[in-house]
């Protein structure tokens, strides 16, 4: 039986081969498009799961009331790490305190590298599950150890034994090697850490770390645990809630500190908070892009559909014979179903062709290295069972209506299946275009918010402005010598140092106090140290009053502030007022522009900026007047003759500001991607429509010639229903679209409008698009010979 409806199948596929190649190429496309949207998603679902015990490790998040508003972030004061292990030990397995993972200078002999690593627990390489290929995963216990990735051994010691090799971290701590493991894979978020030195030996190198060890409010430092098996972290984090809260001063109570053990299965996707709790995230792309793969194969099905139905007049003997010899309903619906099936496994088999063909470009697109796990019996079986699916919902309407003929109608010739189809056909292009235009739409307002947030004023000029990090202490108290060397050789125009890059804030502080303050506002502005030619190096725009000065000794207790300070502590008129912060009366002696450090897609924060404290990075404003290339060449040899043990790495500023749209873009170039393949689908549906159209009323478009009926004339009879269907498209998708994107842009402060030309754009391109597919087989039924469609009247 099930052989007899295979060779009929093939033999109707062979019969109709146009509709057959239109079937099949458009599940196909419709099919890759899902299983690449798959892949992206599952890449995405098993962010971390890496580490065996992903389910069981999480970070410590601290939730505080800030002027009535409950914010959560991952820096945690050192002694709460202390705390954790101490008091809760019961309900956690591993606490492992660490630094932030970052840059820094491993160097043996005459050879230095600069990588990514972190200081950490002992605890920390098996709570992460490391594959350790030489030596112990317990090799921080010695705290003079390293642990290097199995990469950076390579790079400093070749072929040659690493252990117990001698390398120095950022010139200053000696360390052996006592460990080397796999390097993480890239969808894992350690997939950048090289090496792992011991938290021990982290709180010795710096003099302000011992001070920390009992400061409750310096919020520096993170913070992993692993909870015992058979835990759950709603138990844990009930536990540890108040852990902080009750160690802190009674004036701090008012703060309101909650501890939350947040999942690493939930770090990628889900990492927006808002009010103390999770709201969202990236897992709002995971939906969004499984909604548009969903949809995209709902277009390819509904194709097979409209075409399957449109031709079912030719198949309407054959059912009406059948079922009067004796062939009961069900065996109909099994034969057309096997029908389907039969496309849908040929689709499938072309599908997964597209998809090898696209995946090295659709990962360049996406930022990822996925493969095909072509060895996994998952996704075989989930191959199958997707093909099958696919097959029933694309099937199962074509197999019920046309089992549902009436076999005395069919045989007395009165019955015409074409258009008893051709409403709900009709609909069917409707849902089409609606999903089109509506994916269309949508790509066009994602690209617009981020080219409007590109053009947001920054409140500095980021041309060739260059920062360099000072990793190690070489750099201390050479800046000067650095200035005077590269003014004097005109490679630059200024240069000044500062506690933070220009496109991050690394440090933040409260205890501020003026007059007229409230009492109870919490004060946290965004904190940065900078030298007095801080201004004119980064171009900002002083509104009122001066820049820092070294003509004024008084500036070192001078404050400048931004706009964003200036409306949050409520001044009238800032300038002159006098600020109080840790112990020190400080003069507000200008107002900046706000400037932005952190998420351009986000309000700025409050800023003071104060003379001298703490630098990291060095900011450079090359000299115009010479090609970037040579400036950058003059500036690395000046820092090699001045700095000769220190690396040179540097930044542009243009590049890292542009870095943070990087994740948006490629969201919007993927949404791009999968909107055009599904306008293609949808205008393959209608060019095999139009073929139907033309083709079932040749020989009235014969008789309307004869009668002297022009080429336009009948082109526009055989159009218009389908301009027609477009039209309502237009009117379904443009309020849906409106109120969805509306919404959408609510999560940006800073967002552009939904003007009405996106609308037109996109209707006015569906329409065009829809008359040229059409026309093309339209124009030529209506440019045929008359004399051969009237033949057999």
């Amino acid at each position: 039986m099930i052989k007899n409806y295979i060779s009929i199948a093939w033999r109707n596929l062979a019969k109709n081969r146009k509709s057959a190649f239109i079937n099949i190429t458009g599940l196909a496309m419709g099919m890759a498009v899902f299983m690449l949207i798959a892949l992206w998603i599952w890449d995405g679902l098993s962010y971390n799961h890496y580490h065996k015990n992903y389910e069981r490790i999480g970070q410590i998040t601290q939730t505080q009331l800030w002027n009535g508003e409950f914010f959560s972030g991952v820096a945690i004061p050192l002694p709460l790490g202390e705390e954790l292990k101490t008091n809760y030990g019961d309900h956690l397995k591993y606490v492992v305190m660490a630094s932030w993972e970052g840059p820094h200078v491993l160097s043996n002999g005459d050879k230095q590298l600069s990588h990514n690593g972190i200081y950490m627990d002992v605890d920390g390489p098996n709570m992460l599950t490391l594959d350790i290929l030489a030596g112990h995963i317990n090799g921080l216990g010695d705290p003079n150890s390293i642990m290097l990735a199995e990469s950076t051994a390579k790079a400093f010691f070749g072929d040659v034994d690493p252990l117990n090799q001698l390398l120095k971290i950022d010139q200053k701590l000696d360390v052996r090697v006592t460990a080397v493991y796999k390097d993480l894979p890239y969808n894992t978020t350690f997939k950048d850490l090289k090496f792992i030195a011991p938290w021990s030996l982290y709180l010795t190198s710096e003099s302000w770390l011992k001070n920390a060890a009992t400061q409750w409010g310096n919020n520096s430092f993170q913070c992993f645990a692993q909870i015992p098996d058979g835990a759950t972290f709603d138990g844990v984090n009930a536990a540890i809630a108040d852990a902080k809260l009750n160690k802190v001063s009674d004036e701090d109570k008012r703060f309101k500190a909650r501890l939350i053990l947040h999942p690493m299965d939930d770090w990628h996707l889900r990492n927006d908070w808002k009010n103390g709790k999770v709201a969202g995230g990236l897992i709002e792309y995971v939906y969004l892009f499984a909604i548009i793969g969903g949809f995209v194969l709902i277009l390819a099905c509904i194709n097979f559909m409209n075409l399957s139905t449109a031709r079912s007049e030719r198949r309407a003997k054959e059912v009406g014979i059948r079922k009067t010899v004796g062939s009961p309903k069900r065996l109909l619906i099994a034969q057309f179903l096997s029908e389907s099936a039969l496309i849908a496994n040929i689709a499938f088999v072309l599908a997964l062709l597209l998809v090898i063909v696209a995946l090295p470009w659709f990962n360049e697109l996406a930022d990822k290295r996925m493969t095909i796990p072509w060895t996994n019996g998952w996704f075989w079986g989930a191959g199958l069972v997707f093909t099958l699916l696919t097959g029933i919902v694309a099937g199962s309407y074509p197999a019920f209506y046309l089992s549902s003929f009436n076999p005395l109608n069919v045989l007395k010739g009165t019955f015409k299946a074409g258009r008893a189809a051709s409403l709900p056909r009709k609909v069917l292009v409707v849902v089409q275009f609606t999903i089109s235009l509506a994916l269309i739409i949508g790509t066009l307002i994602v690209f617009r918010q981020i080219q409007y947030t590109k053009d947001r004023p920054t409140g500095y000029n980021r041309e060739r402005l260059m920062m360099v990090q000072m990793i190690t202490p070489d750099f201390y108290g050479k800046f000067e010598v650095l200035r005077h060397a590269l003014k004097e050789k005109n490679l630059i125009v200024e240069m000044a140092e500062s506690s933070s890059p220009l496109t991050s804030v690394w440090s933040n502080s409260g205890g501020f106090d003026w007059e007229g303050k409230d009492p109870d506002l919490s004060t946290d502005f965004a904190t940065i140290w900078v030298t007095h030619e801080y201004g004119k190096t980064i171009d900002w725009h002083i509104e009122e009053g001066r820049d820092f000065s070294r003509e004024f000794s008084t500036d070192s207790a001078a404050l400048i502030i931004n706009q964003a300070a200036v409306k949050f502590m409520g001044l009238k008129d800032p300038l002159g007022k006098t600020v109080q912060w840790s112990g020190m009366d400080f003069r507000i002696i200008g107002i900046v522009n706000d400037v932005v450090m952190s998420s351009p897609f986000s309000p700025v924060k409050q800023a003071v900026y104060l003379l001298n404290g703490d630098a990291n990075w060095i900011n450079i404003r090359l000299n115009p007047q010479l090609s970037t290339g040579a400036c950058v060449a003059g500036i690395e040899q000046v820092f090699k003759e001045v700095i000769p043990n220190a690396p040179f790495d540097y930044k542009f500023a243009d590049t890292e500001y542009a870095a943070k749209f990087a994740y948006e873009e490629r969201i919007g170039q993927l949404a791009t991607v999968f909107a055009l393949l599904a306008i293609a689908i949808s205008c393959l549906g209608v060019f095999g429509l139009a073929s139907f159209v033309a083709e079932q009323r040749t020989k009235e478009i014969g008789i309307r010639k004869v009668v002297g009926a022009s080429v336009f004339q009948l082109w526009k009879l055989l159009s218009i229903d389908f301009v027609v269907l477009v039209l309502i498209s237009c009117l379904i998708a443009s309020p849906a679209t409106y109120y969805a994107l509306n919404n959408w842009l609510q999560k940006y402060a800073y967002r552009t409008a939904v003007p009405w030309w996106i609308f037109a754009v996109a209707i006015g391109g569906a329409l065009i698009l829809t008359v040229l597919v059409v026309s093309f087989q339209t124009v030529r039924a209506a440019r045929s010979n008359p004399v051969q469609s009237l033949r057999d009247e």
